[in-house]
């Protein structure tokens, strides 16, 4: 049996993040999926709780054949020991997934294999332009899966995202 490790912020999940997890699922058995940056909410860049994000991904991922666990991972902000942070806090995995370069050079220091994937439709699936659409009205939707899109409308997400994104009387954030 293979377990994976996939890590993202998920603020939202996403199509690409969707795609990612089914381009997994033909490699693994299991496949954790960590929430970065667990401990941040309710700003432009992080926006969701670790609690509506799990939502999302657990009612997201029940479209896949695949034994999921989703756990929150707070930020540490010492490098050097960050992998074993990430190992105390979900069950044992064989191969870790990411992209992001600093995240892929952790995991290889620690001698976990790293598998890279091509980013999916990445100009029209990244996070802090999903956000602004979800700021500006404009077809955000078409980029969430439906299991996603009803947990940020449950949570009052795009409301939120719209009162943090407004500026204050001295025009500042």
């Amino acid at each position: 049996m293979t377990r994976g490790f996939y890590i993202g912020r998920f603020q939202p999940y996403h199509d690409g993040h969707h795609t990612m997890v089914d381009h997994i699922a033909a490699d693994v058995d299991e496949l954790v999926l960590g929430i970065g940056s667990a401990g941040d909410s309710h700003t432009f860049a992080n926006p969701f709780t670790a609690g509506e994000r799990i939502m999302m991904i657990t009612k997201a991922v029940e479209a896949f054949d695949l034994t999921t666990y989703v756990v929150p991972i707070e930020d540490l902000e010492r490098h050097s020991v960050w992998v074993s942070h990430v190992q105390s806090m979900c069950p044992n995995f064989d191969v870790a997934y990411s992209n992001n370069p600093l995240v892929v050079r952790l995991f290889e220091e620690a001698g976990i294999e790293v598998r890279q994937s091509p980013m999916f439709d990445r100009e029209r699936l990244e996070g802090s332009q999903i956000r602004q659409r979800m700021v500006d009205g404009d077809g955000w939707r078409e980029t969430v899966p439906q299991a996603a899109i009803d947990v940020i409308e449950e949570s009052g997400g795009v409301r939120r995202l719209r009162q943090i994104d407004q500026s204050d009387a001295n025009g500042s954030t």
